[in-house]
């Protein structure tokens, strides 16, 4: 496939990557885009392609944004300052008819490591929202990370870890903040660690020991256990000081 680069780590948990924004709350990969785009002149998909021809560089760069062949797709080309062929692509379409006919971005893919090959996509609504995301992490070719996004945040995130072409790990988020995670640790296609999450916080793990599809322990948080017993006892100590002041105020008015 040409020149690799060194694989990116866990792209959602709040840790800035290569060519990738990470989230825990959660702002995906094309987010650098901005900055991969900008500056870069634009080129003809024609002009790209005859640059590809250059030595080390992929030839085909697996695109998968829908445009080939189309007539109602409008296609840019721009390539970053580092980069001495196209490694951003926007495809967009055509929406309504007449005076309100308009341009909306449809699909955007992302060479991140430059190797000729697009290993970043997000695709978009007609009303321009995040619509989904897949991406090749580790730059083997194969798509190992999907994203679904709701309401322009993400919804569900799923990882590949093991590199058999299926998730073993699956990010559930509400609001945009991580809600839960399922995990498969033995490859058997059913999750045996599941994570609960409070406010984007780890609240408590919950582990399949003998891998029977049952919750064998759960294990808490402890330190989360004692400042929430302490928050309540406090919640219970000022009601009570209130209690006697309203008791006091009322003995005195008779």
């Amino acid at each position: 496939m040409g020149r690799r680069a060194a694989s990116r780590s866990e792209r959602l948990g709040g840790v800035a990557v290569q060519g990738m924004t990470v989230v825990q709350g959660v702002t995906v990969a094309l987010a650098t885009t901005v900055a991969l785009g900008c500056g870069g002149g634009q080129q003809t998909p024609k002009e790209a392609s005859d640059a590809r021809t250059l030595e080390g560089l992929a030839v085909d760069d697996r695109s998968r944004c829908e445009f080939q062949g189309r007539e109602d797709r409008d296609v840019r080309e721009t390539s970053a300052p580092n980069s001495v062929v196209s490694n951003v692509r926007r495809v967009y379409g055509f929406v309504g008819t007449g005076e309100e006919r308009r341009r909306v971005l449809l699909c955007r893919e992302v060479d991140t490591n430059l190797d000729g090959v697009k290993d970043v996509v997000r695709t978009y609504t007609e009303d321009g929202e995040k619509l989904s995301e897949v991406a090749d992490s580790d730059y083997d070719g194969r798509v190992d990370t999907w994203i679904t996004f709701a309401a322009g945040r993400v919804h569900k995130a799923e990882f590949d870890r093991d590199g058999d072409g299926k998730a073993d790990e699956v990010r559930h988020y509400v609001g945009g903040r991580l809600s839960r995670v399922q995990r498969d640790t033995n490859g058997d296609g059913r999750p045996d660690v599941f994570e609960v999450y409070s406010a984007g916080r780890l609240e408590r793990i919950g582990v399949d020991v003998n891998h029977d599809g049952s919750v064998d322990r759960w294990d808490r948080d402890e330190a989360r256990v004692r400042e929430e017993e302490a928050r309540e006892e406090e919640t219970r100590e000022k009601e009570t000081e209130r209690g006697g002041g309203d008791q006091r105020a009322t003995s005195g008015s008779d």
